[in-house]
C-alpha cells in the first residue's frame, strides 16, 4: 500500500479540494440561483451582440433552418 503523508496529499490534491470547498459553500449560501442568473444574463447579451453584429449571416442561417424544418 502506498503511504502518502498530508503534506504530499494537499499538494497532490489542493485543487480539487478548494473546488470542493467552493462548490459546498456555493450550495449551503444558496448562490447557485443568482450565479445561473447571471451566466444567463451574460449569455443572453452575447447572443444579442451576436445578432446584432452579424444581422445578414444570422439571416440566411436562421431562414435556412426554418426551410429544413
Amino acid at each position: 500500500m502506498i503511504k502518502m503523508n498530508v503534506k504530499e496529499f494537499w499538494n497532490n490534491y489542493k485543487g480539487a479540494m478548494i473546488g470542493i470547498m467552493i462548490a459546498i459553500l456555493i450550495l449551503i449560501t444558496r448562490l447557485h440561483d443568482l450565479i445561473l442568473a447571471i451566466v444567463i444574463l451574460v449569455l443572453g447579451a452575447v447572443v444579442g451582440n451576436y445578432v446584432q453584429q452579424n444581422k445578414e449571416e444570422v439571416k440566411t442561417k436562421l431562414k435556412a433552418f426554418i426551410d429544413k424544418m
